[in-house]
């Protein structure tokens, strides 16, 4: 009888467990779900980041008294140019073209033929000039090509593509816009290779003429003047 009793015991216990561990397995499991939960909230949480980081990650502008950013270029026929190169012989007046933004910009053409008609006063000032011309690489030589037609480019300037704006976003100067290249820029670069001027224009005027820039200068040259010895 005892014998009869457990296993009509058995059985009952038997079949109570059976549902309960059909239902346990047909459900997700909370620890599974909450784990692909914060799976996904970490992902996206990373993406966030690392736009976050892209974004401070961006090179600043160059502003006085920072060390410029060393960098080499390319003129039309393909030498190459350095600036410490150029810094270590001379003050380089780097000016930052808008370049091609999909036509010849004429405030870039306006400052160019400034610089031009003045080159004998930066030469006699002994400084390098070098203009920086940027755009998509696609026909970027050609654009330069027509951009420098009629201008009598003294030999002693340079003039230097930055295909794909390698060398903007370097400088922190990438106008990311449509039908934008790069913020108008000109900076003075001592021999010791300080930013001594720096002007970043936001708009398509605002440039800088050779004459602040010879001004500019003259002043530098007044102040190493005044801290020399017996001065």
């Amino acid at each position: 009888m005892k014998i009869t009793n457990l296993c009509k015991l058995a059985f009952a216990v038997v079949a109570c467990a059976l549902p309960l561990a059909a239902n346990a397995q047909n459900r997700p499991m909370a620890s599974d779900s909450k784990m692909m939960n914060d799976g996904k909230m970490m992902s996206d949480n990373k993406m966030s980041h690392g736009k976050m980081d892209d974004k401070m990650m961006m090179p600043a502008m160059p502003k006085v008294g920072d060390m410029a950013s060393d960098f080499t270029l390319k003129t039309l026929d393909d030498q190459s140019v350095r600036l410490s190169d150029l810094a270590s012989k001379s003050q380089v007046v780097l000016i930052v073209l808008r370049g091609w933004p999909g036509y010849q910009c004429p405030y870039c053409t306006k400052q160019a033929h400034d610089y031009v008609n003045n080159a004998e006063k930066l030469k006699a000032a002994g400084v390098q000039v070098v203009m920086v011309y940027p755009g998509p690489a696609d026909d970027l030589k050609a654009h330069v090509t027509g951009f420098l037609e009629n201008k009598d480019w003294p030999k002693d300037f340079l003039f230097v593509l930055d295909p794909d704006y390698s060398f903007t976003k370097s400088y922190g100067l990438r106008w990311n816009a449509p039908k934008e290249t790069a913020y108008p820029s000109t900076f003075i670069i001592s021999k010791e290779g300080k930013v001594t001027f720096a002007h970043v224009s936001k708009q398509h005027g605002d440039r800088v003429g050779s004459d602040a820039v010879l001004k500019a200068l003259n002043a530098d040259m007044m102040k190493d003047n005044m801290t020399k010895p017996g001065m």
